[in-house]
């Protein structure tokens, strides 16, 4: 399995549009972050999970030849908008991808690009074919994959298990009973929003209470604001096993 983060900031990115923190005026290329969304090569397939607003970049960065299935996380549009460009996809591949969520997320699929769904059948739309799940373990281009509902503030939302990989992004609780899914798992993806507590994102210190009870061979915090120290800064705050991800970053298992 190799997993290539292909974005790790927040809703707004960062840099933050106008922002002048140190943060977002880094020249680091590790404090620059596309909105979250992640790619798992296994078993000859292509799995992404969550495509936002830079899709499209984040597509042709990583030089991506094609995808045999989407993962949706839930409906806001940093995780949902950049599905118009699976278009070059439809055209390589000669066919619909594959796309599972929620029933909630479908519909606002459906809403947002009503013309790929139109009788029409408008060419220059996106082909997509919905597919929805429910919490129970589903096959993705025949790669089995555990749903872990989480919650964002209020909302249900859909973490993913594929092996010994199991991400999370966009919580700020996971009941014991969910959590029994992520054990043993010996790579962890958590969302670590700031230093600050926050009512829909986990922290930085509760991200790190989960990954020292799980105790994964390798942790990763993704989906980081701008309300951070740089990234050489946050590393030393972090345990040998945590990494703070940053877009373009590989691991193989």
């Amino acid at each position: 399995m190799k997993i290539t983060f292909l974005g790790t900031g927040t809703s707004q990115g960062v840099p933050v549009i106008g922002c002048k923190c140190e943060v977002c005026q880094s020249q680091d290329p590790k404090d620059k972050r596309l909105r979250s969304s992640i790619l798992i090569q296994i078993e000859g397939k292509n799995i992404v999970i969550d495509a936002g607003p830079d899709f499209r970049q984040q597509m042709l960065r990583e030089n991506v030849q094609k995808i045999d299935a989407v993962l949706l996380t839930h409906k806001h549009k940093d995780h949902v908008a950049g599905l118009d460009d699976l278009r070059p996809f439809n055209y390589l591949q000669k066919s619909p991808i594959d796309i599972f969520a929620d029933k909630q997320t479908l519909e606002t699929v459906k809403k947002e690009f009503s013309y790929s769904f139109e009788k029409s059948d408008y060419k220059g739309a996106p082909k997509m074919n919905l597919h929805e799940i429910e919490n129970k373990k589903f096959t993705a281009a025949g790669i089995g994959i555990l749903p872990i509902k989480v919650k964002h503030e209020k909302m249900d939302i859909f973490g993913y298990r594929i092996k010994n990989f199991t991400y999370i992004t966009d919580a700020n609780y996971i009941s014991p009973t969910e959590m029994q899914k992520i054990e043993d798992s010996k790579i962890l993806v958590l969302n670590a929003l700031r230093y600050q507590k926050h009512p829909s994102h986990f922290s930085f210190s509760e991200a790190l209470e989960i990954m020292h009870k799980i105790k994964p061979e390798k942790g990763f915090l993704t989906h980081a604001s701008h309300k951070i120290d740089i990234y050489k800064d946050v590393q030393k705050k972090l345990p040998s096993f945590v990494e703070l991800a940053y877009d373009g970053l590989k691991y193989n298992q």
